[in-house]
């Protein structure tokens, strides 16, 4: 009974996953809101309880990716879909454009399957944090609308979150081996200041806290490298 426990986890990230495209399209943001913190949650514990329970396995392995695909994949397309259909007028095809982010996010993921030098870290950034960012933007188009609610600031998110899901650019997880301050320290911090920025700025700091997991990722490796 146990080895079914994380793909439970896994499929109940996919169900969350599947109601939140259906909220993002009916313009639903709260719904989707909670729907995507589900999903991060369920995809943060099967994995845990997986390795808690011993019982990994390739189809967990597999059917992970495929829930990832529609909570972090197809969902912020569908999110910068919903943006550009506010920008462009009927009948134009350029919100499709949106769906850019689900093509990269499909080759992130099937990347990360592939590549062993991610079994502790991140090389490129990861469909969940991207998926946040996107979230983001609908919040801040209601108080700033000049700022987000423009073809150009929109196409450009696009094509920048693209690029950085399938660069070389390594990222720590939020994996612990242990919990020393030394060796996890710039994780720690990350911790810290995004609680800071989340309960100051709510969703309106979630790209000041992408740009964060860059920079402290950045000296995270660095440090590491120098010990070598």
């Amino acid at each position: 009974m146990k080895k079914h426990i994380p793909n439970l986890l896994t499929c109940l990230n996919l169900f969350s996953g599947c109601i939140a495209v259906l909220m993002a399209l009916q313009g639903n943001i709260q719904v989707v809101t909670i729907c995507v913190f589900a999903s991060g949650i369920f995809d943060f514990f099967d994995g845990m309880v997986a390795r808690l329970l011993h019982v990994k396995s390739p189809i967990g392995k597999e059917l992970d990716s495929l829930a990832d695909m529609v909570s972090f994949g197809f969902l912020p397309g569908t999110i910068m879909f919903t943006l550009l259909t506010k920008v462009f007028p009927d009948g134009s095809l350029l919100p499709y454009l949106g769906y850019i982010i689900t093509v990269f996010s499909a080759l992130r993921l099937a990347k990360f399957n592939l590549d062993e030098r991610q079994t502790s870290d991140f090389i490129g950034l990861n469909t969940p944090m991207n998926t946040f960012y996107v979230l983001s933007l609908p919040y801040i188009a209601d108080k700033y609308p000049q700022l987000v609610l423009n073809p150009i600031v929109l196409i450009v998110s696009i094509l920048l979150t693209s690029y950085l899901l399938v660069s070389e650019i390594r990222l720590f997880s939020m994996k612990f081996s242990s919990m020393d301050w030394k060796t996890n320290k710039f994780r720690f911090i990350f911790l810290i200041l995004t609680l800071i920025l989340f309960v100051v700025g709510q969703f309106m700091a979630l790209p000041i806290i992408l740009v964060l997991y860059f920079l402290l990722s950045a000296l995270h490796f660095n440090k590491k490298n120098d010990l070598v």
